[in-house]
């Protein structure tokens, strides 16, 4: 029972650095996203849309 519970909970903690990983990795993403938003509305504000 207690092997049982040790895999279950490395399992819960693994995939805990997973989603943590994931949700980073999207936060990057969005961030670079906004970044070109930024500029193209830079542009486009200075007239060369």
């Amino acid at each position: 029972m207690k092997r049982i519970l040790s895999i279950l909970f490395l399992a819960l903690f693994a995939s805990g650095l997973v989603g943590c990983n994931t949700m980073a990795g999207a936060g990057r993403d969005v961030q670079k996203v906004g970044e070109k938003v930024e500029e193209k509305a830079e542009e486009c504000k200075d007239g060369k849309c």
